[in-house]
């Protein structure tokens, strides 16, 4: 894999290290989600879930769409091409 590929990899995994965002992915893999609903969904407050939706986003895996006055959110599933691509040469 190239450098750049790694690091995507890395990124992903770092992501991927806490069981709260493990369970957002999870998730948003069967669809766009509101906040409310995965704060529903996870039993955590929402600053705790906008905390873990921020980190997502930034690292690419999750987008934002705003629809009336609710921010839905979903699973950018090529972000994890990378990753998914490097797991399965560990076979």
């Amino acid at each position: 894999m190239k450098p750049a590929e790694l690091q995507d990899v890395a990124e992903v995994c770092h992501m991927l290290a806490d069981p709260t965002r493990v369970t957002m992915v999870a998730i948003l893999a069967r669809g766009p989600k509101p906040v409310m609903a995965l704060c529903d969904t996870l039993k955590r407050p929402p600053p705790i879930v906008s905390h873990h939706l921020a980190l997502l986003r930034m690292s690419g895996l999750v987008s934002q769409e705003r629809k009336g006055k609710q921010r839905f959110y979903s699973l950018n599933r090529g972000n994890l091409d990378s990753a998914r691509a490097f797991l399965a040469k560990l076979k």
